[in-house]
């Protein structure tokens, strides 16, 4: 039997729709009214999930060594404030979590977050039905193990990882809990188009290959469908991507973030996907039965044969349509010469019942 997880309501697994959670992160911008906003347009584009982000900035980000560190790195160069400030702007205050979740359940859409410290996995743990591990934490085994030992579904990105280490991770997950979501990720958040280059959607295919009975996930940071209906194609049965309603505001995941005209592009777009995927059967579909009929070829006369005259070559031609009671062309050789029953007039096609056998 195919692999299946339940979160909320929702099974997610190989018979199942793709699973799409809209990460709003730090697309709130200090405001609850905004948060609920975003899951407002979320749940009307498509969405069946919304996540955030909850950690205390002080365990989770040195100020020290940030400022230390050389100068600022990849998306963070463009960062008018500290990194520590712009982590600190983008906390979800612990007192939103109940109205959050209680905005969710209102609108039927599916709430959970990433902890991003020890302690916070503790506190949401009654918030949500699964948990999301963000790709930073993969060689955080603490963070593995606790998560793991909470029962619940567990997402887990993989992006900024090589394959041993993404083995390990796996290895200190499944023994705890065997409902994980192991995703595609490449956590580059410049949103440069340069970035699909390095989304490696194959990586998927060796995922199935090493762990086959794990169900496959994107979490993905380019913008548009693209990557997205290719993830899909190759097995992703769950999909992430940051959610905003306008990409030019300020903030350091707007940018990268899809808009809901986007988002509902994106879902619709794979919805037409998974019907196109079907079965690996090889067969002549009902659609196209009567496409047989008008693409295939019969024997067809061009020039009137009379009864009893010959069947030669220069009076037959291999022509469409061919109806379902032609005789089969790659036979042709056993009614050559043979004397037709009756009268078959020009452009007619030959059946079992037109020769004299």
């Amino acid at each position: 039997m195919k692999k299946e997880i339940k979160i909320g309501k929702h099974t997610i697994g190989d018979n199942h729709p793709t699973y799409f959670i809209a990460d709003i992160a730090a697309n709130h911008d200090g405001d609850i009214e905004r948060a609920k906003l975003l899951i407002k347009l979320a749940k009307e584009s498509g969405a069946d999930a919304v996540k955030f982000q909850h950690h205390d900035v002080k365990k989770y980000v040195s100020d020290y060594g940030f400022k230390n560190l050389g100068g600022k790195f990849s998306h963070q160069s463009k960062w008018d404030k500290s990194i520590f400030e712009v982590y600190k702007d983008a906390e979800v205050p612990r007192s939103w979590t109940e109205e959050l979740k209680d905005y969710c359940d209102e609108l039927d859409i599916t709430f959970f977050t990433t902890p991003y410290d020890l302690d916070t996995v503790d506190y949401i743990n009654k918030y949500v039905p699964a948990f999301k591990i963000g790709s930073g934490d993969v060689a955080w085994h603490a963070m593995l193990e606790k998560i793991a030992k909470t029962n619940k579904p567990v997402l887990f990105a993989t992006g900024a990882s090589n394959m041993q280490e993404v083995i390990n991770a796996v290895n200190i997950l499944k023994p705890l809990n065997n409902n994980i979501i192991l995703m595609q990720c490449n956590t580059n958040y410049t949103g440069s188009d340069e970035n699909f280059k390095y989304i490696n959607l194959n990586v998927l295919e060796a995922y199935k290959t090493l762990f086959p009975d794990i169900i496959l996930g994107l979490s993905d940071h380019t913008h548009g469908g693209v990557t997205v209906l290719g993830g899909v194609a190759l097995g992703a049965k769950v999909i992430e991507k940051h959610f905003t309603d306008d990409t030019t505001r300020k903030g350091p995941d707007h940018p990268f973030s899809t808009d809901p005209k986007s988002w509902r592009k994106m879902v619709d777009d794979t919805r037409l996907l998974e019907s196109a995927m079907g079965n690996c059967i090889k067969k002549v579909e009902e659609n196209e039965e009567q496409t047989v009929i008008l693409q295939r070829r019969a024997i067809r006369v061009i020039q009137e044969i009379k009864e009893g005259e010959e069947i030669t070559m220069n009076k037959i031609q291999f022509q469409r349509p061919s109806p379902a009671d032609a005789f089969d062309v790659n036979q042709v050789d056993k009614i050559l010469g043979k004397k037709a029953k009756s009268n078959i007039q020009n452009g007619d096609y030959i059946r079992l019942n037109s020769i004299e056998w």
